[in-house]
């Protein structure tokens, strides 16, 4: 399955609920993490994506997760650019999916 360049946080739990075989990349900060997080979702900080691409796969759909969608969108971007042929950012980010999914996962 090739994703578009955006997906929404409903297409995302449908594809985890489908238990899709997409690898989820978190770029916040340890500190966000710490107040709200996606247990599925991969820790990489934006600023380590360069150093790490290695623990992204390239022949994976890969979804890009930030706080609201802006800092996700770079580095889906930076992804393509390197290659990676299915990336989509996560519209709206964690700040959607506490809105719209999980209420439990604290906004911030």
């Amino acid at each position: 399955m090739a994703l578009g360049t955006e997906i929404s946080v409903w297409e995302l739990k449908a594809l985890y609920d489908a238990r899709a075989p997409v690898v989820v990349i978190d770029v916040r900060e340890p500190a966000e993490l710490a107040i709200a997080r996606l247990d599925f979702a991969r820790h990489i900080p934006m600023g380590a994506i360069a150093e790490r691409l290695d623990e992204i796969p390239k022949d994976a759909d890969v979804v890009v997760m930030c706080h609201s969608g802006v800092r996700s969108d770079r580095v889906a971007h930076f992804l393509r650019e390197r290659g990676y042929a299915s990336v989509a950012n996560l519209a709206g980010g964690i700040d959607s999916w506490s809105a719209e999914i999980d209420p439990t996962v604290p906004v911030y």
